[in-house]
């Protein structure tokens, strides 16, 4: 009797727990990397609200090589907003009422989401509504697309042994990047794709060769175009990689990894050959170990889209942790 009651309990527990997960399952927000899902009247669309969506979120991406928007929009009618369409990861619904409101509510019909609910009695209040928070909205949405390729990237990890030995510091890699060339303090990663490749370099400079003033874009690049003298070349005579000087890069002050870091965004070439292609450089202040730690993201991929490529390589970067 004891043995039945015991083979009944976990028959019991495990029909509770394959409920549990395909609730889950049931939650899970839907939706291509950087999409954006908008809900509202075509009528709205195609006027003054529309145009002020697009600039906002369909705003060229910084540091690619072609023109390629922040998010890739897909307009909805505001009666579609049900069912699977309503589980999208990004969500704007935007509808002309009395009530003037903006709200913001997260894993409401999916896991994750950020779904934001626009309201306003004329076009200005819902302009108004857009100007004033459309960066916070594109600031929230990049990390959960950030958040949601590292999740992928964990279920098939390459081994870290190398990054905690060699700099002090664990990053999920996915086991598709091969190590193409390791020095004393230099680790070059490369990940073959269809169209081309991606690859993640980590070195290390003195903590004093980027000063925080003016000058530090031109201490960034003149680093950049060492390590690239030293290690990365094509396969013509004198074919290093270098920064591509046509404009400058875009450069930002951030944290990252919990320390103060220089952003830097722009495009690679090889000089006295053809290859190019974008680039995102974090130069990371790492006083404790009287270093700049360098991790540099850059892809080779001329007949396509670059913009999701740049995203992994940022994801990547960003699970850094200094141990």
């Amino acid at each position: 009797m004891k043995k039945l009651l015991l083979l009944l309990s976990l028959a019991a527990f495990s029909f509770s727990c394959n409920q549990k997960e395909v609730k889950n399952s049931d939650k899970q927000s839907i939706g291509n990397t950087n999409s954006l899902a908008v809900f509202i009247d075509d009528k709205l669309w195609i006027g003054e609200i529309g145009d002020t969506i697009r600039k906002k979120f369909a705003a060229p991406v910084d540091g690619l090589p072609q023109e390629e928007p922040l998010f890739t929009i897909n307009q909805y009618p505001l009666h579609a907003f049900e069912g699977s369409l309503a589980k999208n990861r990004n969500i704007l619904y935007i509808k002309k009422e009395a009530r003037n409101d903006f709200n913001f509510s997260e894993n409401q019909f999916g896991v994750p989401q950020n779904l934001i609910r626009i309201s306003g009695n004329s076009t200005a209040s819902i302009i108004g509504h857009l100007e004033k928070n459309a960066a916070e909205i594109i600031a929230r949405m990049q990390q959960t697309e950030i958040e949601v390729t590292q999740n992928q990237i964990k279920a098939s990890l390459m081994d870290d042994k190398k990054f905690r030995n060699k700099f002090n510091i664990s990053l999920l890699v996915p086991k598709t990047f091969k190590v193409v060339l390791e020095k004393d303090k230099f680790l070059w990663l490369k990940q073959e794709i269809q169209t081309g490749n991606s690859s993640i370099l980590i070195y290390q400079v003195p903590l004093h060769s980027i000063k925080k003033n003016d000058d530090a874009i031109n201490n960034i690049v003149r680093a950049r175009d060492s390590i690239g003298g030293l290690y990365i070349h094509g396969t013509t005579e004198n074919s290093q990689m270098i920064t591509e000087d046509s404009y400058s890069p875009y450069l930002i002050n951030t944290t990252i990894g919990g320390l103060k870091a220089f952003q830097t965004k722009g495009n690679w070439e090889l000089r006295n050959d053809t290859m190019s292609g974008p680039f995102i450089n974090y130069s990371i202040i790492d006083a404790k170990n009287n270093r700049i730690l360098v991790i540099e993201g850059f892809c080779y991929a001329p007949s396509t889209p670059q913009r999701d490529l740049m995203h992994e390589l940022e994801s990547i970067i960003k699970s850094i942790s200094f141990l």
